[in-house]
């Protein structure tokens, strides 16, 4: 089996880290061991997954394989298409310019605020009662 066609890149989105390898195919993705229609039900997930071999002209040249920890599915979804990115420009490197100008290569760095002792949540406060 020939390594030098594959190639493998970590994508992350707020708490979801995506490993992924890229190899020439016939365009299946499998994401943890099933279809990519089968992991993510919502059809805005299948959207955000796919984006970048939309935009690459690469629909159904590779076939993808990913494992997917943390997160939900939106933060999931974000962190395959960001590892899908990433091994598109270790295959092509031309390809950077098309993904930078959608806003796929940079990492999406927004998360969860955490929760603050003495407050009802991150920012909201427990009601004053001056009486």
């Amino acid at each position: 089996m020939g390594q030098e066609n594959i190639y493998y890149a970590t994508g992350r989105r707020k708490t979801a880290v995506a490993r992924t390898w890229l190899k020439p195919g016939k365009g299946e993705i499998i994401i943890n061991n099933k279809p990519m229609d089968e992991y993510f039900r919502v059809d805005s997930a299948k959207q955000i997954t796919a984006q970048p071999l939309e935009l690459t002209n690469t629909v159904g040249e590779f076939d993808i394989r990913v494992t997917v920890k943390g997160g939900g599915t939106v933060g999931q979804a974000g962190a395959v298409r960001h590892g899908i990115t990433q091994a598109l420009f270790l295959l092509n490197p031309d390809f950077r310019a098309v993904l930078k100008r959608a806003g796929f290569v940079k990492r999406d760095p927004r998360k969860k605020e955490r929760k603050k002792y003495g407050q009802k949540g991150a920012r909201a406060r427990f009601q004053f009662s001056k009486r």
